[in-house]
């Protein structure tokens, strides 16, 4: 098994242990690859909820740039929403989760299709 599909397997077990979320393993997938080589650096592969900075990069560089959606408030709402999801106590939000929990919440896995 390759080091990319063992974090695979680790994101879907993060979606279904702490999110209660059965993964869509295509789009689970193709998010991660999506991430890019963020996902092999212990500080890029994870998304502090708590810092203001990232969350806005995550929203910009992401939702924006990425999924093509507008900059409005429905964007922070939504990045609040999957926060919450996650647990907003839980250390370790893995980036991939969080964009993976981004694309459904605003419905655009055609990104990926």
């Amino acid at each position: 098994m390759s080091k990319r599909d063992e974090l695979i397997a680790k994101y879907a077990a993060d979606l279904s242990e702490k999110c209660g979320v059965s993964a869509d393993m295509d789009l689970l997938t193709k998010v991660t690859i999506g991430c890019g080589p963020a996902i092999y650096n212990d500080d890029a592969s994870t998304v502090s909820g708590t810092d203001e900075a990232e969350l806005e990069t995550v929203k910009q560089n992401f939702l924006v740039k990425k999924l093509g959606l507008s900059d409005s408030p429905a964007l922070d709402a939504g990045i609040d929403a999957v926060m919450e999801k996650y647990g907003r106590s839980n250390r370790n939000k893995y980036r991939a989760v969080v964009y993976y929990l981004l694309t459904k919440h605003f419905n655009k896995e055609a990104v990926y299709g």
